[in-house]
């Protein structure tokens, strides 16, 4: 038996990602989308989450992909029909709105999962295991993609608070899962002149004496650079691809099979039904204090098709 899912949004990420991980899914099965513009699909599909469950009265679960502005709105309504719900990241437009929704399903007995893709990806387990027995010195974080790939035409990625952090939070996801209590001390953000989100970013973090420092880039051409470098008094980890492969001092190591949406929906299988809340904010709030701490620059104007 399968539990029946909607997915509510049908952006870029839950075509590219989730669509097809629900189809290869055994314990979870798609019954349905919430989409004002999707077509060609072989499930009911409806404007609202309650027009969905009262066409699909077997409905379970939805999976929020949609931009995270306005998602307070569809978790109250998602709750009221009795579903348990899982969110794509970012899980809100703020740290204190995200807060709320643990409290949310709490009081209403639902299980609530705001994920971090990046944190399941093959690597970071093992890496994980590997830091457990040594003492970090010091971390070097380079996320850079192109927003034009990634985000082609989409406008709500410039909203304030997000820019190069949608990308940025897949490398805090993955630095609070390796280096809890991280602190961030500084930062320089670097805005479009005619954007309200920054295109790069430079952060200064540290835990205790461990020394964090990231540079995030939304406008980088050609190959992309998702990596990590994690020294410590016993060799160096170094994970590439965002998380997908681990090298330790310098030599490639197996890491699990498997993909991260395939874990994360695996998880969320687990937790339908049982009330379970899985809502750590902790890397939302390293880009909150980014925000609060970074010193803007200006930049030459943003263009889509450049």
């Amino acid at each position: 038996m399968t539990h029946a899912i909607a997915i509510v949004g049908l952006g870029k990420i839950a075509q590219d990602q989730h669509l097809p991980t629900l189809a290869a899914s055994d314990t979870l099965h798609l019954a349905g989308v919430v989409s004002g513009h999707a077509k060609d699909l072989d499930v009911p599909v409806a404007r609202t989450i309650t027009e969905l469950k009262a066409a699909v009265p077997d409905l379970v679960a939805v999976s929020l992909c949609t931009p995270p502005m306005a998602r307070t709105a569809l978790i109250e309504e998602a709750l009221s029909l009795g579903l348990d719900i899982m969110v794509e990241k970012p899980p809100a437009a703020s740290v204190s709105v995200g807060e709320r929704y643990a409290a949310m399903a709490r009081e209403a007995g639902r299980a609530l999962y705001l994920t971090w893709h990046s944190r399941e990806a093959s690597g970071v387990g093992p890496a994980a295991e590997w830091l457990s027995a040594r003492t970090l010195r010091r971390v070097s974080i380079a996320w850079k993609e192109d927003v034009r790939v990634w985000h082609p035409g989409q406008e709500w990625i410039w909203e304030p608070g997000i820019g190069v952090f949608d990308p940025g939070v897949n490398a805090l996801s993955i630095l609070t899962r390796l280096v809890p209590g991280t602190e961030l001390h500084a930062a320089t953000l670097k805005y479009p002149s005619d954007r309200e989100a920054p295109i790069m970013a430079d952060l200064t973090m540290a835990r205790g004496e461990t020394e964090i420092a990231a540079e995030f880039s939304f406008d980088q051409r050609g190959p992309q650079t998702w990596t990590m470098t994690l020294e410590t008094d016993d060799g160096t980890a170094e994970l590439r691809e965002g998380g997908g492969r681990l090298f330790l001092d310098g030599a490639e190591v197996a890491v699990p099979e498997g993909t991260e949406y395939g874990r994360l929906y695996r998880r969320f299988a687990g937790m339908i039904g049982t009330g379970a809340i899985d809502a750590d904010l902790s890397p939302f709030r390293l880009v909150a204090d980014a925000f609060m701490l970074g010193r803007h620059e200006r930049v030459g104007a943003f263009r889509w098709d450049d």
